[in-house]
């Protein structure tokens, strides 16, 4: 779910300074224009630009951060906001979904893709009993042009045989999988880490930023499938559970 709201301007009639202001940066921003952390123009300069009183613009830039577009920081000026997005704890859910619930445009890339022999990572990973093959996989996934989550997969051979003439070009191990093999059972864990190089350059972000990192296992039938890996800058990504008082 987004956390954007939406900003009603009625474009039947002629805008006014104050919708104008609003239109043109919302459009700069959700098309893209202007990347998230991009300085929005100082108060003085837009005033300049529209001919218009520092209150006029004031209150359209309150306005655009009640939204949840940009971010007014004292003394440093306006800067456009990282959407950030909610996910349900317990649900297995497809990342094409969630950004675009934040209005952005969606796309994959499949960066590595290794078949093998499980290693003895791989089997305490998978909860292998025995070695068999496993297929690796490393994806990125977009929210409009900027990196949104870093996705590491294990898949177990032995569960999902058809996995090892997919290249996963085309469509994200995620959903594949959730089409094709029915799961019974799963178990999340959820931490905090620091970006190492290798996130980092993935996500586009300081090495030793912070990141949230939601691992996810699957069984079918009592078999193992699946485990993953979501790396996402923390700024960008928050975690929701509902539940209910105990029926003891």
């Amino acid at each position: 779910m987004s956390m954007i709201q939406t900003m009603d301007v009625d474009v039947g009639e002629p805008l006014s300074l104050h919708q104008r202001i609003l239109s043109d940066i919302s459009e700069r921003i959700l098309s893209g224009a202007w990347a998230p952390g991009h300085r929005i123009p100082f108060e003085h300069e837009l005033t300049a630009e529209y001919k218009c009183s520092r209150m006029t613009v004031n209150k359209a830039l309150s306005q655009l951060a009640k939204a949840g577009l940009i971010e007014r920081r004292r003394r440093s000026g306006s800067f456009v906001r990282r959407p950030q997005s909610q996910a349900a704890v317990l649900e297995i859910h497809d990342i094409r979904i969630e950004v675009e619930a934040l209005g952005l445009a969606y796309h994959y890339e499949r960066v590595a893709r290794h078949k093998r022999r499980s290693s003895a990572e791989d089997r305490t990973l998978l909860e292998l009993d025995s070695n068999g093959p496993v297929l690796a996989l490393e994806c990125r996934h977009f929210a409009g042009k900027r990196p949104f989550a870093h996705e590491q997969r294990l898949i177990n051979l032995a569960a999902v045989a058809e996995a090892a003439n997919e290249e996963f070009f085309a469509v994200a191990p995620g959903p594949w999988l959730i089409a094709r093999v029915p799961w019974s059972a799963a178990e999340h864990r959820i931490r905090a880490v620091a970006a190492d190089r290798h996130i980092a350059a993935a996500l586009d972000i300081e090495a030793g930023a912070a990141c949230l990192v939601v691992e996810r296992r699957t069984w079918s039938a009592e078999h193992p499938v699946t485990h993953v890996r979501f790396t996402y800058a923390a700024e960008s990504h928050m975690l929701v559970a509902r539940f209910t008082p105990s029926q003891r």
